[in-house]
């Protein structure tokens, strides 16, 4: 199984996330929401961890991998309560198309930070994406 079966995976939990936290947010404050499903996934991950990967590695870690590591923490967090907010004050399927656009700063941002090259399909690829996206948040 390669790195697309992980991929859809991904993207069929993420479609998941959204349509259960807006049914959980409806009654709960976006920030205290967030705080508890931040809870649940601290939990899984480390059991998931230990059941499945190496903890006894966490010695061997550098400093420079762990900060990327909390810094990349950090963005999810704001990534989470920004879309939890929204999630709050918009519908499930426009709120879920604009997150996507995550999917064009990846590719803007892997250029110059990843050294990524674009190229033409990466270009269509993101305005479509970007297209698609706008199409689904503004039209009714």
């Amino acid at each position: 199984m390669g790195w697309m079966f992980w991929a859809l995976l991904s993207a069929l939990f993420a479609a998941l996330t959204a349509i259960l936290a807006k049914k959980g947010v409806a009654h709960v404050e976006p920030n205290l929401a967030t705080a508890i499903r931040t809870t649940v996934v601290v939990v899984f991950a480390w059991a998931v961890a230990i059941a499945f990967g190496r903890p006894h590695e966490l010695a061997s870690i550098d400093r420079k991998t762990y900060a990327l590591l909390a810094l990349s923490g950090i963005a999810t967090g704001l990534s989470w309560i920004c879309y939890f907010r929204a999630l709050s004050l918009g519908e499930a399927s426009k709120v879920a198309p604009v997150d996507k656009l995550s999917v064009v700063f990846v590719l803007l941002l892997a250029w110059p930070l990843l050294g990524e090259q674009p190229s033409l399909g990466r270009v269509l690829g993101a305005g479509l994406i970007t297209a698609g996206a706008v199409v689904l948040a503004v039209l009714p």
